[in-house]
């Protein structure tokens, strides 16, 4: 069964298109190691919430929007396979390829795909 990984971050809203460039060289490496797919969405209708939302959960500050994204595995082994490679690209490196938002608020997770209709 395919896999996904699910990423919600909150990105400095000046930082959309170095967001772009950033998330366009990682799915390079991601499908040069085995990913299917990469999507990324930049938040168009993310509303607050009360208890729970996206904004809140990312903490996401008034100059900052909501991005959603997955990456699109054949199998979590693939995923399992990969991503120690995909660490330590050094295209992905700091130095080369600086993450244009808060890493510390970033949510993520893998997740076994259930129903793909």
């Amino acid at each position: 069964m395919s896999y996904v990984d699910g990423f919600v971050a909150a990105v400095p809203t000046a930082n959309r298109q170095a967001f772009i460039e950033h998330a366009r060289q990682a799915a390079v490496v991601f499908k040069e190691h085995g990913a299917l797919k990469v999507v990324e969405c930049w938040g168009d209708d993310v509303p607050e919430g009360e208890v729970t939302s996206f904004t809140l959960a990312v903490r996401r500050q008034p100059d900052e929007s909501v991005v959603f994204s997955w990456v699109h595995w054949p199998s979590r082994e693939v995923r399992e396979q990969a991503m120690p490679k995909i660490m330590e690209d050094p295209r992905l490196s700091p130095e080369v390829n600086p993450m244009p938002f808060d890493g510390k608020r970033l949510i993520y997770g893998g997740f076994e795909m259930v129903v793909d209709e």
